[in-house]
């Protein structure tokens, strides 16, 4: 089994129906792969629901991650170890190295340079591709 967490670029990309994402997502579904996106990547992507039917479309096929307190506090730590400070990029690494101890993992993010840092903090082998 394979996981693939999006990140607010990767969902942003599906809602404005950038085709080589959305294969990505195909392909991710094909292949019977977890997807998984973090609560808090929704809430940045998320706007008017009516008008967002490609997003929509895309979230109905994620697995939404809850963020909660321990992990709320692992993004801020990590976030203040790397000098980072967008708890949500945090939220989807923390999502990310935690499939990687069970599975290969990709990113798919529009910011490899922060996601990428705040992997090597936690340690985690996670593949990254750029949308």
């Amino acid at each position: 089994m394979t996981t693939l967490v999006l990140d607010t670029g990767a969902l942003i990309a599906l809602d404005h129906n950038q085709r080589e994402v959305w294969a990505l997502l195909r392909i991710a579904v094909q292949d019977s792969s977890l997807i998984q996106v973090p609560a808090g990547v929704i809430a940045q992507a998320w706007r008017d629901g009516s008008r967002q039917a490609l997003l929509s479309q895309a979230i109905s096929r994620c697995d939404e991650v809850a963020l909660d307190g321990p992990t709320a506090r692992t993004a801020g730590l990590i976030c203040g170890r790397t000098a980072t400070s967008d708890v949500i990029d945090a939220s989807v690494a923390i999502t990310a190295a935690g499939a990687s101890r069970r599975s290969k993992t990709t990113v798919l993010t529009s910011d490899p340079q922060d996601i990428g840092l705040l992997l090597q903090e936690l340690g985690a082998k996670v593949s990254l591709v750029t949308v």
